[in-house]
């Protein structure tokens, strides 16, 4: 215990004899937490309850067990973006956590002590958030339920264990190379193909997938699971597939237009490019895996929404009242609305810590008399490259659920659907031009000082 408590005491110190960008890191990770813990929190009370029960929100939605099992999986997906929010925070600072970790290691720490330390700087961030999450996700089912089952208090108090401890592990993971090889900071002895945390959020993709697959499983009448609960876990198998697609896609386009370009390249901003793309080029990967995720859910959705509009419009061969059905497009348009949000954010977040990350080496470019716009082409660039055809396969992967859902209705296949990849396209380079404004303070001479 007495070692425990000089390991977090450590932490402490560390944590915060360090600059801005490591509160920066503290904070969004927390942020990132309680997102986590706010959705697994609902999901995990909308599971505790069994058979036919009357909710006073969301026009109905809740009630049947068929209907709230669907809201179950849309919750359980929200973690997807929040995922890979949580990995570009992880990524915050990164290199100079790293060094000061090694530094311990090479000072005597043994392998497990630095683990441990590592984990401690993760794990307080994650708790916070959790905490917070926690405590108004209480009040609020406090507020809506008079008498929460024993079954609810269970499933919540896990969740906000289970976040802190997840993200301590994430965190000790992701220094795995330091604990092993501390000289590797000095004397790189191999190239790294950097895939390991784009696997790492694959799993929890998978992870996702297979709770929510559960969740349906436990939470759906034999009833609801024939008929009306295939297309739904259809849905979800086939957005999951496509996106996995696109993840891979990404991380090989951006090697190979890194190889290409580095040989034609006719500017130097696109050349720049290249070379970057080319030394990590599954770093794409991991940056845009929860854009293109969502980028196939979003469009899909599109398609399926204009269908569904038309026959409730029509008012004919409805089982219930009009709003009950516009509530739940409502609510899904939300939850993507949602989503969609947190992977800009993360996104805009890989970009600036790309930019801090390479400061030396971008102020070097700038005392050799690189023009800053000439870098600032190349930074959009390194975003542009790679996402184009990994977003195209997403749009495709998106046009086709919709139409394929317009098929199943009998109505019209809405193309129109197709522009969404192209807007969403669009935001994604306006994220990424969100740290354009850092590239001033990065490119100064006094960065040299440190290299």
């Amino acid at each position: 215990m007495s070692s425990l408590r000089s390991d977090l005491r450590l932490a402490w110190e560390l944590t915060r004899g360090s600059d801005r960008g490591e509160w920066w890191r503290v904070a969004l990770t927390a942020a990132g937490a309680a997102l986590a813990t706010g959705f697994a929190l609902a999901a995990v009370a909308l599971a505790s309850l069994r058979g036919s029960y009357r909710v006073p929100v969301a026009a109905g939605l809740l009630d049947e067990p068929g209907t709230r099992s669907g809201v179950i999986v849309g919750l359980l997906l929200l973690l997807v973006p929040v995922l890979g929010f949580l990995g570009q925070c992880a990524r915050i600072g990164a290199v100079h956590r790293d060094r000061r970790l090694a530094g311990l290691r090479l000072a005597g720490a043994t392998p497990w002590q630095v683990r441990r330390i590592a984990a401690l700087e993760t794990g307080p961030a994650c708790l916070l958030g959790s905490a917070v999450a926690t405590g108004f996700s209480v009040l609020l089912l406090l507020r809506q339920w008079d008498r929460p089952t024993a079954l609810a208090w269970v499933g919540i108090a896990l969740v906000a264990a289970a976040v802190p401890v997840l993200g301590a592990v994430a965190g000790a993971l992701a220094l795995r190379r330091v604990v092993a090889s501390p000289l590797g900071w000095v004397r790189r002895v191999g190239q790294r193909n950097g895939r390991g945390p784009g696997l790492l959020f694959l799993a929890g993709i998978l992870l996702v997938a297979v709770v929510a697959l559960l969740a349906v499983a436990t939470t759906s009448t034999p009833a609801a699971n024939r008929p009306n609960g295939g297309p739904p876990l259809q849905l979800m198998g086939m957005v999951l597939a496509v996106g996995a697609g696109a993840v891979w896609l990404s991380g090989a386009t951006a090697k190979a237009t890194g190889r290409l370009l580095a040989v034609r390249a006719r500017s130097a901003a696109t050349l720049i490019a290249a070379e970057r793309l080319r030394d990590d080029p599954w770093s794409a990967a991991r940056t845009h895996a929860a854009v293109l995720l969502v980028t196939v859910a979003g469009t899909g959705f599109l398609g399926i929404r204009q269908v569904l509009s038309d026959v409730v419009h029509s008012g004919r061969n409805l089982s219930a009242s009009t709003s009950y059905y516009t509530t739940g497009l409502d609510l899904t348009g939300a939850a993507i609305a949602v989503a969609f949000a947190i992977t800009l954010s993360g996104l805009a977040v890989g970009t600036a810590e790309s930019l801090a990350t390479r400061r030396r080496g971008l102020a070097a470019q700038a005392a050799a008399g690189v023009p800053r716009t000439v870098l600032g082409r190349a930074l959009l660039l390194e975003t542009a490259l790679p996402l184009a055809p990994a977003m195209l396969l997403s749009g495709l992967g998106g046009t086709a659920i919709g139409a394929w859902y317009a098929l199943l209705a009998g109505r019209p296949v809405p193309w129109v659907i197709a522009l969404a990849p192209v807007a969403v396209y669009a935001a994604c380079l306006l994220a990424a031009a969100t740290s354009l404004p850092l590239l001033r303070r990065s490119v100064r001479p006094g960065e040299l000082r440190y290299a």
